[in-house]
């Protein structure tokens, strides 16, 4: 219903003028032809015909428009679907890495040096992530620059 609600609106409104004109015995079409004659000092009916051709286009265009902004938001929405699905998947490797480092701290001799570079790769994934959950602006550039390891730059 919402798709076509101003065809709807346009349809009721058609048909409560046509009721209305033949209730009233009006002639409408009678009336616009008798009102474009006693304009015609002000040549008005000469831009009938521009401003219906005008009209015309600005309707296609705005339709073109519509569409390219429906399939930008339908992208939007794709992207951070795949973003959200991407950063549980990320999340929950990153949780199952840390039974590794639990069992690493919890083993005798492991080196901590290993321990501490596991914890830089893990906070720069983290880092990298939520950098890109919070993008503002969704372009080839703004993604490519949110996941730029700072420390490696």
């Amino acid at each position: 219903m919402n798709k076509y609600k101003l065809t709807y609106i346009g349809l009721v409104l058609s048909v409560f003028i046509y009721v209305t004109s033949i209730i009233l015995e009006l002639e409408l079409f009678e009336k616009a032809i008798a009102l474009l004659a006693s304009m015609e000092q002000f040549e008005f009916d000469e831009m009938i015909i521009p401003m219906l051709l005008f009209f015309i286009f600005l309707f296609i265009d705005t339709r073109q428009n519509a569409k390219k902004v429906k399939m930008e938001n339908a992208k939007l929405n794709i992207y951070k679907a795949m973003l959200s699905s991407s950063h549980h998947i990320l999340n929950n490797f990153i949780y199952q890495m840390d039974i590794f480092k639990i069992t690493a701290e919890d083993t005798p001799g492991f080196d901590a040096k290993v321990l501490s570079f596991y914890e830089e790769i893990i906070s720069n994934a983290v880092h990298q992530i939520n950098s890109l959950s919070n993008l503002t602006t969704i372009d080839e550039f703004s993604i490519r620059t949110s996941v730029m390891n700072k420390s490696y730059a």
